[in-house]
């Protein structure tokens, strides 16, 4: 337990030190933007959510080990997006991430910790990065990777409360279920990046 909160409380501080250097600006309105940016947009939600969903699937330790080391590394990605580095196909990766991520519940997936660790954060970065390349000019970094750190914190604890249901039989079908329509879902955002392509329009 004293492990899991230290891990929660370097998650929670390593973002807003790692951007201190970025820029001042607007702490309440930066605090607010970013934790908007994760909730306002459905192809991130879908993915947090997912992270709870299975780590509520694996059970102890994943259900708290996938929830942090998903923001933690997420932040990571928003120092990139914030520093204005390049990063590829960040969108379609997020359309993956749900994918990937929904699949991973919807089959009720059971690799082993490490790999599901790194699956998780590998996702978490593109994640991270999108948030960070839309840090708005007026806005103060530190709140700003607070914000988005603290939204994306509670999704995750929204899929671990829905993930309860796994308790029961009819729940358990349920939840894979979710996690096939999160899969959908992530095709959907997938194949709509992919019409807006050079050469691919409808």
């Amino acid at each position: 337990m004293k492990t899991s909160r230290f891990a929660l409380a370097v998650c929670l501080l390593f973002p807003a030190l790692a951007f201190a250097h970025i820029g001042q600006g607007d702490i309440g309105g930066g605090l607010v933007a970013g934790f908007k940016h994760p909730i306002l947009g459905l192809d991130h939600v879908i993915a947090m959510v997912a992270v709870g969903l299975w780590g509520a699937q694996l059970g102890r330790p994943a259900i708290w080990v996938l929830p942090v080391t998903f923001p933690l590394v997420m932040a990571f990605g928003g120092i990139l997006g914030g520093l204005g580095l390049p990063l590829p196909g960040v969108e379609i990766a997020i359309a993956l991430s749900a994918v990937a991520l929904g699949l991973m519940v919807a089959f009720a997936a059971r690799p082993p910790l490490w790999l599901a660790g790194i699956l998780v954060a590998f996702f978490a970065i593109f994640h991270g990065h999108a948030h960070g390349a839309e840090l708005p000019d007026t806005a103060n970094a530190i709140s700003y990777a607070v914000g988005f750190v603290v939204a994306t914190g509670l999704l995750h604890a929204l899929g671990i409360l829905i993930g309860v249901a796994q308790r029961w039989r009819g729940g358990a079908y349920a939840l894979r279920g979710g996690g096939a329509v999160i899969a959908l879902g992530g095709l959907f955002f997938l194949a709509s990046h992919f019409s807006i392509l050079p050469g691919l329009d409808a």
